[in-house]
């Protein structure tokens, strides 16, 4: 069995390689570079950048190096790091919990309820709700919470910069998606339950994890 550290040794080495091979490539000054080749070598370099980190974290971890410590280090909140590299333990079964994302279009359904609920369009948002949020989301929730923010930053002006970040927490599909607003930034959190149903709206601040 291949320990972390020995997959840490050889991943590193594969990336190093994979790295100077991009780099070789688009720095050839005789040639213009094969562009979609590069965009796939740079994607597997990303890639294993990734699953280096991963294993750079794992064993920080098992070192006895705190959330907090890794949070900042990477920039984000301890609950952030926690939720992207952690391996929580379903306490219903003892067993790790399964964090793939079952919901290949959840961000573009995310952008989609988003904007019916911001726009008012609540007939439509409201054909994905599930049964409790369409219990509780009402006209006035929603009329209280946007005056709340609107209160905060000021008017909605649009989708922010950057991608939806979509992740599964528990036994559902979370997705963010950055919000422009007049006077600051906020992000639209959209949570999917097993049924793919929305069982959770939030507008909150882009810190927020």
């Amino acid at each position: 069995m291949v320990d972390s550290s020995q997959s840490l040794t050889a991943l590193s080495r594969l990336l190093a390689e994979q790295a100077t091979g991009l780099a070789q490539e688009v720095g050839n000054p005789l040639a213009s570079p094969a562009y979609l080749d590069v965009v796939r070598r740079a994607r597997h370099v990303d890639d294993l950048a990734e699953q280096v980190l991963k294993l750079c974290v794992q064993q920080s971890r098992d070192a006895g190096h705190t959330w907090q410590e890794l949070g900042d280090l990477l920039g984000v909140t301890r609950q952030a790091a926690f939720q992207r590299f952690g391996k929580p333990i379903d306490p219903r079964t003892g067993e790790p919990m399964d964090k793939t994302v079952r919901m290949p279009d959840a961000a573009e359904r995310a952008i989609t309820i988003a904007t019916a609920v911001l726009d008012g369009r609540m007939d439509e948002a409201r054909q994905s709700f599930n049964a409790q949020v369409l219990e509780a989301f009402t006209d006035e929730v929603r009329a209280n919470g946007l005056a709340t923010v609107t209160g905060l930053v000021g008017a909605f002006e649009g989708f922010g910069e950057g991608e939806p970040f979509v992740r599964r927490i528990g036994d559902h599909t979370v997705v963010d998606i950055p919000l422009r607003y007049e006077a600051g930034d906020m992000k639209a959190r959209v949570a999917f339950d097993a049924d793919e149903k929305v069982a959770g709206i939030f507008i909150l601040a882009p810190e927020t994890p």
